[in-house]
C-alpha cells in the first residue's frame, strides 16, 4: 500500500503542468519586431514529450522545390480550431497565453501547429510565417517546446543571424509586432548526437 501510494504521488509530480507567465522577458529588435521568451514554462515537458511523441498522428510532407520533389526534414500535424488538440495541458497553455496577450494581440490563438525534429537532421529553414495576414499585419506566434534542446535562430530578413535560442523541456518563445514578415528564423540542422524536440505554434486565425 505504501509503495502504490508513492508512486501516485510521483506520478502527479512529473505530470506537465504550467507555471505562471509574468517572469517573461522581451527583447525589442529592429523595425517593430520582438521576442518573449520564459525558459521552462511547462513543468514536466518530458513527459508531454513522450505523449506527443507517440500519440499525435504525425505526418511527412512532401514539396515542390525547383523541378524535384523532396521529404520535408521533419513530422508535421495541424490542429485547426475546430480539432481538439492533443492533451489538455496545450488547451491550458493556450488559454494563459491569450489571457496575458489579449490586450496587445486583440484576438486569441486558434490553431496549434507541431513539428517534430526526430534528431538532428530535422531542420526547416530560414522562413517567416507569413502565409496569410503575417505577411501584411502584426501578429504574434507562441513556440512551446518540448524534448532536447535545439537551436532557434533569428536574424532581420535575408540579414545575418542575430538572436541564437535553445529551446526545449518547457521553454516558451514568442515572437510578436513585426516579427513574421521583418524577420526571419530557422532551426538549422546540427551534426552533433541530440535527442527529439516537439514544438507547439500558437497562431491567431488566419496566420500560417
Amino acid at each position: 500500500m505504501t509503495g502504490a501510494r508513492q508512486g501516485s504521488l510521483l506520478d502527479l509530480e512529473d505530470a506537465p503542468r504550467l507555471s505562471s507567465l509574468q517572469a517573461l522577458r522581451r527583447t525589442e529588435l529592429s523595425a517593430g519586431a520582438w521576442v518573449d521568451v520564459l525558459p521552462g514554462w511547462l513543468l514536466g515537458a518530458d513527459q508531454l514529450y513522450e505523449v506527443l511523441s507517440t500519440e499525435v498522428p504525425w505526418k511527412a510532407e512532401r514539396r515542390q522545390m525547383y523541378e524535384q520533389t523532396v521529404v520535408v526534414p521533419r513530422l508535421l500535424k495541424f490542429y485547426d480550431e475546430q480539432e481538439p488538440l492533443p492533451h489538455p495541458v496545450l488547451v491550458g497553455a493556450r488559454d494563459q497565453l491569450d489571457k496575458h496577450y489579449r490586450g496587445e494581440l486583440g484576438e486569441p490563438f486558434r490553431t496549434a501547429g507541431l513539428c517534430f525534429y526526430r534528431d538532428g537532421r530535422d531542420s526547416v529553414a530560414w522562413h517567416g510565417d507569413a502565409i496569410g495576414r503575417g505577411a501584411t499585419q502584426d501578429t504574434m506566434v507562441a513556440i512551446l517546446s518540448v524534448g532536447a534542446p535545439r537551436g532557434l535562430h533569428l536574424r532581420p530578413a535575408g540579414g545575418a543571424t542575430a538572436l541564437r535560442l535553445a529551446l526545449g523541456h518547457g521553454d516558451l518563445v514568442v515572437m510578436g509586432g513585426s516579427c513574421q514578415r521583418t524577420w526571419e528564423h530557422c532551426v538549422p540542422k546540427t551534426a552533433r548526437p541530440v535527442g527529439g524536440r516537439i514544438s507547439i505554434q500558437f497562431r491567431p486565425r488566419g496566420v500560417r
